[in-house]
């Protein structure tokens, strides 16, 4: 992709750092022939012929709420407000801060996809109530925000990586294609925000398009990197999050403090910020401050090279193990040292089972030790449960998923959420507890439709699952 100097490619472009379930039913059949459970069905990746057609639920949609403050301290926040405002993910540096300074007015252009204005209207509505940014919807041409639907493969035309993307001086994606070796398109040479254009899908799952809006938005308005160390924020490349969180909130509301204005140098915003953040969020100075370390380029260039897909399974392996070898020299314990493990199990789970076993659990471990990392857990919830299905022991999945799946609700991941019923129901009928086990799998339908979109792939997801399941129970 070009240099992050030119635009922000987000987070879906890349695998996900905490890809839910999948090919996990292959890898419990490797398990089964290994002797480590009861034979497992094998299961082949997904395709249109793979289900029996369903009497599917209609789409279910979470009703957005108020996302809880942040709990970590002011001075963290003020660090955080910093770099994610001043720096670019290659290590690229923004001399001034830039927002917009006159109303923000917005316009969808191009094919909507079905369920893109409820999700933009809930996103406006919480950017109101929240972040206390109005954002006005008009029909014109002069709007400052444009966002335009169109087609997956009109986006990965324009740049082959993205998902979705936000440039800033253009309105159109025929014009970002025109001018982008140009440098108005270029961010570092952004003085002040008065047009941008975020390029959405619309032929994904709806879940998808929404997680577009809440990044690429919040990104238009507010600031442009990701940093890695976050384990509460939309503004970090592993996907952990799927919506706005409550930090996220807490950095656009701080970004429209009139403190501040567009063309201040980091030394000026800095100044002004411990004030700003003591009025907007006065618990932050009762939290203890626990400095994460910076995140080195030699690890993100690992980790990312070890989700590349381009890349052979065996250099995508070594950079996994690379990047936990540099996790481990640099003595953390948090939420990267936990990504750095269950990237090798995940890409050991099908050669390798019972270590990659070891993975996902040590994973957890670390995650255990560090608050507010609740959707990491969920999302590493899928994996071990799979391991308890395949052995048979559903009072183990259940266990490990009650507290999983009210994460995934809570963080509004529909994809995640139905995962974790689809386990769960298969859970309850290891339970021989049938009649919970229909109404739970039959709730989960409901959110795979937002999740995970066509009926085919709903009905494959399914079937996964239910591989999982030892033969004869």
């Amino acid at each position: 992709m070009p240099a992050d100097a030119a635009l922000h490619v987000t987070k879906p472009s890349r695998q996900d750092g905490w890809r839910l379930l999948s090919g996990i039913a292959a890898a419990l059949a490797a398990l089964a022939l290994a002797g480590c459970t009861a034979p497992a069905a094998r299961v082949e990746a997904p395709t249109r012929a793979a289900a029996a057609p369903l009497a599917l639920p209609p789409v279910k949609v979470f009703t957005p709420s108020p996302a809880p403050p942040p709990q970590r301290s002011n001075a963290e926040i003020a660090r955080d407000f910093l770099d994610l405002h001043f720096q670019l993910e290659g290590g690229s540096t923004l001399p001034h801060f830039t927002r917009f300074e006159t109303p923000i007015t917005l316009r969808v252009t191009g094919t909507p996809a079905p369920g893109l204005n409820r999700d933009l209207d809930a996103l406006l509505a919480r950017l109101r109530n929240e972040a206390g940014i109005s954002v006005r919807r008009v029909s014109g041409a002069d709007a400052g925000i444009t966002i335009q639907s169109v087609s997956r493969a009109e986006i990965r035309r324009a740049l082959p990586k993205a998902a979705c993307f936000v440039v800033p001086n253009v309105s159109s994606l025929a014009e970002y294609r025109r001018n982008r070796r140009s440098p108005r398109t270029n961010w570092t040479q952004l003085r002040s925000r008065e047009k941008l254009a975020v390029f959405i899908p619309n032929d994904v799952a709806p879940q998808e398009v929404r997680d577009c809006l809440h990044e690429e938005l919040a990104q238009a308005i507010g600031p442009l990197n990701d940093l890695y160390r976050l384990p509460d924020s939309i503004f970090n490349d592993d996907n952990a999050h799927s919506v706005l969180t409550g930090f996220d909130m807490l950095i656009l509301r701080a970004t429209y403090a009139p403190e501040l204005r567009t063309g201040m140098t980091r030394a000026e915003a800095a100044a002004r910020l411990p004030a700003i953040l003591a009025r907007l969020n006065p618990g932050g100075a009762r939290n203890a401050t626990q400095w994460l370390p910076e995140t080195p380029q030699d690890w993100a260039a690992a980790y990312e090279q070890a989700l590349g897909p381009k890349s052979a399974l065996r250099e995508r392996l070594r950079a996994a193990n690379r990047a936990a070898a540099i996790a481990r020299s640099q003595g953390w314990t948090d939420h990267r040292r936990a990504q750095s493990h269950y990237t090798l199990g995940r890409m050991l789970s099908i050669r390798e089972p019972e270590l990659a076993l070891q993975h996902f659990q040590t994973a957890q471990g670390f995650l255990q030790q560090q608050p507010g990392t609740g959707i990491h857990q969920a999302k590493l919830a899928v994996q071990l449960a799979a391991y308890d299905i395949s052995a048979g022991n559903g009072a183990a999945a259940l266990a490990r998923l009650k507290p999983a799946v009210a994460a995934a609700a809570a963080h509004e991941n529909a994809a995640l959420l139905s995962t974790l019923l689809m386990l769960q129901a298969e859970a309850l009928d290891l339970e021989g507890r049938e009649t919970e086990a229909r109404g739970v799998r039959l709730d989960s339908l409901g959110w795979a439709r937002y999740g995970f979109g066509p009926d085919w792939v709903v009905e494959a997801r399914l079937e996964e699952v239910a591989a999982l399941r030892p033969s004869g129970s």
